[in-house]
């Protein structure tokens, strides 16, 4: 009984804290983190909320390209849910083995955000953004897409 109860305890606090950095962020904040990797590697910055079903739906996509590309591609995830829902967004971004920094949308003008992020940008959700790797915008397009068109922009951004 002893060794069962040691066993339980040591796999409860023996458990690895995630390396998950949730921040909460501005439009500046995003496109400062993006200038980071210039010169460096392409970025993409995918915009999405847990309450969005094609959000989600790509998310397996862009982490399997993530993963591919890995030594020319930083990935963001940008939430775009409200600050209220931190713990929603923290718990998919867990489930999803997703680390590093996320962020996640301060709340405020929504217009300024979208406009700063992207004048092209509706508000329409999911939004992905593809910087190639002088840290010019490559690719960006409103809505789910499929593997294949997520990998030909990143392809195209890593081509110039």
């Amino acid at each position: 009984m002893k060794k069962l109860i040691l066993t339980f305890c040591i796999s409860i606090f023996s458990c690895a804290e995630s390396d998950l950095k949730l921040k909460i962020v501005s439009a500046s904040d995003i496109l400062k983190q993006v200038r980071t990797h210039s010169q460096k590697e392409s970025v993409l910055v995918n915009f999405w909320a847990t309450t969005c079903a094609p959000c989600i739906e790509e998310i397996p996509w862009i982490l399997e390209l993530s993963d591919q590309y890995h030594e020319d591609l930083k990935v963001y995830f940008v939430s775009t849910d409200w600050l209220e829902n931190k713990k929603d967004v923290i718990r998919f971004l867990e489930k999803h083995d997703i680390d590093g920094i996320s962020f996640l949308k301060e709340e405020g003008n929504d217009f300024n955000f979208i406009n700063t992020i992207s004048e092209q940008w509706s508000g329409a959700m999911p939004f992905t953004i593809i910087y190639d790797k002088e840290g010019n915008v490559s690719s960006y397009w409103e809505n789910i897409e499929d593997r294949t068109f997520f990998e030909n922009a990143i392809k195209k951004a890593l081509a110039l």
